[in-house]
């Protein structure tokens, strides 16, 4: 105890010594030297919005009621119940003058009523512009003065590593920031119908966040926070923001038409991988192969062939099947294209009128998972087939052929780019090459390309 008590005594007086020679144990630091983005986030809070959405859903039936014996005897209502509905997101002013903002699709689907919340407390009605399911992207317009915008970005400068502060109305906890980095640029695969450029970031973003702002440390609007991935309903360090550039193509056609109308090409599609290269012996570091071109579709006007690999548009490098999908589902119906691609090592340009996608976006195409053709049985061809080559006579289900798309009745006129006669001559071809194969097929009078392995 004396020996605490002396120890406890000399450091009191060491801060007895301290304080009297001048020394400072705790310095106050002006905020304005204070390391952070207090001063941006001042200038990009005001023009995010916190939004609640009313809507009503259909409870789930038992079978039992769409008897109408049962019903009667049960009197069960003739119309579904249903409940109320309330769900809570955020979103961004992008256009103050207009009274413009700019939420995700899911944030509002099926909204009865929309309400947004500003910075400053103000509650206001908002109306529906548009909504685009598959870019996820919605726009909302307020009736309201005073309003602030965000800057926008060009998105396409962002680079893997840059600091970005995610803003929303996570849980519906009320306005919050967050900051992270790029993760990743380019993400794509969330949902397979839709379209997706996603930026990933680490930067917290939870339920909640949904249609808020992704911005740079300069206070620029680089995307709206749309996804996260996580087992727990919780983020984990892995979210998604759909980029700027994506955002305003769509708002664009959504102030205009109030829809989306997008173009259509009319091609099947799959990535230019290793695989692709080696069995064309061509040398591209990427781009998207044609497998596919459907009949009177702008690519069949405009010329193109299965086996073409498409590189550009409108001077655009083209390095994957998802960046055409992108691309060209962004420019709207009846625009005109500059389509750039390899043909037999041939660099070739077309022009194409692209026709309405609707409902159906361009698909691509599953590269095929085996190896070489067995399972199929192969013959030759009735001397008044549209096409020489190896008739498919049979191909078992389950089979090597089968997994790589080959189907009864169908034409191999050509292996690797080499035209066949014979099913010898496709044998031959298959016999001398064990790595990835390229098939040319004529089916039901369309020509195939078909990448196996």
């Amino acid at each position: 105890m004396n020996v605490a008590r002396g120890y406890i005594g000399r450091v009191m007086l060491a801060l007895m010594f301290a304080g009297s020679a001048g020394i400072s144990t705790a310095q106050e630091v002006p905020s304005a030297e204070r390391p952070g983005v207090a001063a941006m986030l001042e200038e990009v809070t005001p023009a995010v919005v916190n939004i609640a959405v009313t809507g009503t859903a259909t409870l789930p039936q038992n079978p039992l009621y769409n008897d109408p014996y049962f019903r009667r005897f049960f009197d069960v209502p003739e119309q579904p119940q249903t409940q109320p509905t309330l769900a809570v997101g955020s979103g961004v002013i992008i256009d103050a003058e207009n009274g413009y903002v700019l939420t995700n699709h899911h944030v509002v689907e099926n909204a009865d009523s929309i309400e947004i919340t500003l910075h400053d407390k103000r509650r206001l009605q908002a109306k529906l512009i548009g909504s685009d399911a598959g870019t996820d992207i919605a726009l909302l317009q307020v009736d309201a003065t005073d309003l602030k915008e965000i800057p926008q970005s060009d998105s396409a400068t962002l680079k893997v590593g840059d600091f970005v502060a995610a803003i929303g109305n996570p849980f519906g906890l009320g306005q919050t920031v967050t900051t992270g980095i790029v993760s990743a640029l380019g993400r794509s695969g969330i949902s397979a119908e839709n379209y997706e450029d996603f930026i990933q970031t680490d930067a917290s973003i939870n339920p909640g966040n949904s249609g808020g702002a992704l911005v740079d440390f300069d206070g620029r609007l680089v995307g709206i926070n749309s996804a996260i991935i996580s087992p727990g309903g919780g983020n984990v360090g892995i979210g998604f923001a759909v980029p700027i550039n994506m955002a305003k193509a769509v708002v664009d056609q959504l102030i205009e038409f109030g829809e989306i109308r997008r173009g259509l090409l009319g091609v099947n599609i799959q990535d230019f991988t290793p695989d692709v290269a080696e069995a064309l012996k061509m040398d591209l570091d990427g781009g998207a192969v044609v497998s596919r071109v459907e009949p009177d579709s702008a690519a069949d006007e405009a010329g193109l062939q299965a086996g073409d690999v498409i590189v550009g548009v409108n001077g655009d490098d083209i390095e994957s099947a998802s960046q055409l999908r992108n691309t060209i589902g962004l420019i709207r119906a009846g625009s005109e294209v500059e389509i750039e691609f390899i043909r037999e090592d041939r660099h070739m340009t077309v022009n194409a009128e692209l026709g309405s996608a609707n409902q159906a976006p361009d698909t691509t195409a599953s590269a095929p998972t085996s190896g070489v053709l067995d399972g199929a049985e192969l013959g030759s061809v009735d001397r008044n087939a549209p096409a020489s080559g190896a008739l498919v006579l049979s191909v078992e289900q389950g089979s090597r052929a089968w997994n790589n798309g080959l189907r009864p009745n169908d034409i191999i006129t050509a292996v690797n780019r080499n035209a066949v006669d014979s099913p010898e001559e496709v044998e031959e071809l298959l016999a001398s090459n064990t790595g990835t194969l390229a098939l040319s097929v004529l089916r039901e009078g369309q020509m195939l390309f078909m990448i196996v392995r």
